[in-house]
Parts: C-alpha cells; structure tokens; sequence
C-alpha cells in the first residue's frame, strides 16, 4: 500500500447539510479529500439538534450532537461563517477560489444573491467542479419546490412497488426504512464529482453538476421502471414476495424472521426434505415453482406453519447445510454482532474532540492501494475555524479575533 489515499490534493468547499450532500462529502472526505464544512455560527447543520440519541457532554453531562448528525459527516473540518454578511461571503468566494470541488443543496438560485453560485465563482476559478443538489433540479416545472426524501421516495415511484399487497392486513405504500433517496443522491453525487475531476484532468476545467433527488429516484427503479416501459404495465407492491417465484420472501421463525429464496424445484424438494415435509413434493400445488405461484396463498400459509417451529439459528443452519439459499432478518444489533459484518470491519471507532472517540459506520469502500482511514471524527461545530481560515487564507490571530468579536464567523 503506498500509505496516500486517493484524494488527498483535492480540496472540498461543503455548504451543503442535512443528508445527500453531507453523504457525498462524506465519501469525499474518505476517499481523502480535505473537506471543508461550512456551518451557521451557533446553530450549525440542522442535524445536530436532530436526535435523540445524542452524545453527552462528558465534563457537564450537556447534550451534544446527535447521532444522525454523526453519521454523515466524520473526516470533514467544521468552520462557521455567517453567510449573510458581505465579509462572511468574501471569505467563503475566496475559499472557494482555492477550492476543487464546492458541494451545496440550497435552493434553486439561493447562493446568487451571496456571491456563491457557479456562474459567479467560475470566471474567478475555472477548475472548479461545482455540484449543487435539489429535490427537483435546476430545470422543470418543480425546480423552485424544496424536495424532501419522504416525498420523493413517493413522487418517484419506489413507494408504489415497496409494502405489503393491498389485498393483505397492513397493505399499502411504505417508505424504505433508510433515506434511500438522499443516501442515493449522496453516492451518485460523488459519482459525478470524482467523473468531472477526471474530465479536468484532460481539459483543465471544471464544470457544473445538477443533482436532483427526484431525477435519482427513477433513475434507480432499475428493472421495475423497465417492467413498465416494455411492458407499458404499473409494478405493484409484492411486500417481501417476489413475482415470478415462490418461496422468495419472509417466513416467521420462533424468535424472528427467515428469508426463503428458493429459485428451483431442486432447492425445494431439498428444504421440504429437510423440515420433514416430503408429502409436499407429491401435491401437484408444490410440486413445481409454476404451480407454487398460482398457488401462492396454501403454499405460503405451509411454509409459515412449519418455520414457526425453529429458531432462526437452527433453520438457517439446517438449510445451509442443504445448499437452500436463506438468511436471517436481522435487526441491526443483530447486524454488528454477525461475524462476517465484523470481519469485514463495518464498525469502526474514530477520534472526537468531545469524546475521545466514537462509534462510525465504516465505508464499504475496500481500495488495496488508497484505503479509506479513520483519523478524523465528525468535527465539533466550528471547531477548525481558525485553523482554516489562516492555512488557507493567511488571516493572522487578530483578524479572526476581529471577525469572530463581529459575529462574521
């Protein structure tokens, strides 16, 4: 391993919060970037007061940041600038003179009036790689709209395809459980980032991102939004069932959920013999997977009757034994106590200012030659403030005492 990691000459101007920018700059950041967070002063991302839980102050017991705040932003360097001031924004404009990469998820047009979008920074630095995110994007009737995860995931169409069958107790549409539709933005954000980068790289200039969560909504409906266009047919909600194939979804255990993915009639006669239920094989309702779908309903039921009997342990270890594909439902406690989840290292601990250090959700980035490390917790807010602002623009200690007795930053 050379010990460098992959952007480590790159430097990120962050004025995004929340969740899908701060999720891109995030893998930035890990990736090696040098990530500059940009916060109101006193206030800061609006998730750090998004909780419980929340870290405790270990000197006075105070609430301190949330874990959802935690989540997103470990690698990065906090610095509060109020943007609403004339000096305020001179400090960010010449930041982001020095910058590679600026990220920002305001609202359509909110950064013109500061100084700060890309039309107005990009004669000053022509390098750089520009990325805003919206709900909706730059263009198209909704454009001005602020967009939220809960409504995208239901303007977009995955809420449509994702909750148990209308016909069933507790149908109807359901959001993933996860903001999948940030998240998703986050990582298609940095796709776009590290792309446009490499597109410098060839002609010298940055260019201009527009992320939208909407757009990354559909764009990620993947063979469901192809089942309609081929098929010119609306996917429905199959709760945890699939389709085409049965058993392919949830079954109850003793002491919690099994999943079943039996894809052919071998692996069924395999799991029939194994739970002792061989009479099965016989009964023209389960005898073949195109029988096992028309029947869905008596074939399911069976099956239930039967899983309940086990623990989840014992039947996984049963079927495994078999070659029948199935796994646990796990919680996410169960999640960090599995072994394959802790020998590829998902949890990790990375150092804090408050704390001393504190739990993080490692990336599954897993690169030989630049690995993702772990040196630098989510910061405190506004914690790296001097610090930036004469590294990067040789203010000495009394001008930032000038500017901090002001309220600039």
């Amino acid at each position: 391993m050379s010990g460098m990691r992959a952007l480590d000459d790159i430097l990120v101007l962050d004025l995004s919060r929340v969740l899908a920018g701060p999720w891109s700059t995030q893998i930035l950041a890990d990736l090696g970037a040098t990530v500059i967070k940009v916060e109101k002063p006193g206030e800061g991302d609006d998730t750090r007061s998004w909780g419980p839980p929340f870290l405790k102050d270990p000197q006075t017991g105070e609430r301190a940041d949330s874990s959802y705040y935690l989540s997103a932003n470990r690698g990065k360097q906090s610095i509060t600038v109020d943007m609403s001031t004339e000096e305020g924004q001179g400090l960010l404009r010449d930041l982001a003179l020095k910058a590679d990469v600026l990220v920002e998820n305001y609202k359509v047009g909110g950064l013109k009036k500061y100084g700060l979008d890309y039309a107005s920074l990009s004669p000053l630095n022509p390098k750089l790689v520009y990325c805003s995110i919206t709900g909706f994007g730059q263009t198209g009737p909704y454009a001005p709209r602020a967009g939220y995860d809960f409504l995208i995931q239901g303007m977009g169409g995955l809420m449509s395809v994702t909750g148990e069958r209308d016909d069933l107790p507790g149908g109807g549409p359901q959001k993933a459980g996860v903001a999948l539709a940030d998240v998703m933005t986050g990582l298609y954000s940095t796709i776009a980032i590290v792309s446009a980068l490499n597109q410098r790289h060839r002609s010298g200039k940055g260019q201009y991102l527009d992320m939208a969560l909407l757009d990354v909504q559909v764009g990620t409906l993947a063979n469901q939004a192809l089942y309609y266009l081929v098929s010119g047919q609306a996917p429905i909600r199959m709760g945890n069932g699939h389709a085409a194939i049965v058993p392919y979804q949830g079954f109850p255990c003793a002491d919690g959920y099994v999943i079943l993915a039996i894809g052919n009639d071998g692996q069924f006669s395999r799991f029939a013999d194994e739970i002792g239920r061989t009479d099965w094989l016989q009964d023209e309702r389960f005898a073949t997977g195109i029988a096992r779908v028309a029947n869905r309903a008596v074939v399911v039921a069976a099956i239930e009757a039967e899983t309940r009997k086990y623990s989840m342990n014992d039947l996984i270890a049963r079927l495994e034994k078999r070659a029948v594909p199935c796994g646990p439902i796990n919680t996410v406690d169960r999640v960090f106590a599995d072994p394959q989840v802790q020998a590829r290292g998902m949890q990790q601990e990375v150092p804090h200012s408050l704390m001393g250090s504190v739990p993080t959700l490692a990336s599954p980035l897993k690169m030989s030659d630049s690995p993702v490390s772990y040196d630098r917790g989510p910061p405190l807010l506004g914690e790296h403030t001097e610090e930036v602002l004469g590294k990067y623009l040789g203010l000495d200690a009394a001008r930032i005492a000038d500017l901090r007795s002001r309220k600039v930053i």
